[in-house]
C-alpha cells in the first residue's frame, strides 16, 4: 500500500514569506482560498494583526500591504525600503537613524511613538 503524500496547508506568515513585494490582506486572501475556501476576509486581518503585533510582519501603511519581518527586533529597528515601480520591500537595521530622529524630535515637547518616512 502506497503512502499519500501530505499536503501542507499554508499559513498566512508562510504566504507571505514566499514574496518579495507586500501583500494586501485580499492578495493573501486569494493564495489561501486555494486550501481553505470558506476563509473570509476578518480573518485574515486578525491574523495580520497578530503578527505584526508579535513583530513578525509589517503593515505599510501607505501602501495598506503588510510583508513578513526579515529581522529580530531585539537587535535591530527595522527600516522599510519600497521600489515604487517593481514593489519590492527591502527590510534595513535603522538603529543609528532611529537615534538621530529621537534626537530631533526631543528638541520640541513632542514624544514620537513610532517614525515613518
Amino acid at each position: 500500500m502506497r503512502k499519500q503524500a501530505i499536503v501542507r496547508q499554508p499559513d498566512i506568515l508562510s504566504v507571505l514569506n514566499k514574496q518579495n513585494k507586500s501583500m494586501t490582506a485580499y492578495d493573501i486572501l486569494d493564495q489561501m482560498k486555494l486550501y481553505k475556501p470558506d476563509l473570509a476576509t476578518p480573518t485574515i486581518y486578525r491574523a495580520l494583526a497578530a503578527l505584526t503585533d508579535q513583530g513578525l510582519a509589517h503593515k505599510l501603511e501607505s501602501l495598506k500591504a503588510f510583508v513578513p519581518c526579515r529581522c529580530t527586533h531585539e537587535a535591530a529597528v527595522p527600516v522599510l525600503a519600497i521600489c515604487e515601480d517593481c514593489g519590492t520591500v527591502e527590510e534595513y537595521d535603522g538603529t543609528s537613524l532611529l537615534q538621530n530622529l529621537s534626537i530631533i524630535s526631543s528638541q520640541s515637547a513632542f514624544k514620537a511613538n513610532r517614525h515613518i518616512m
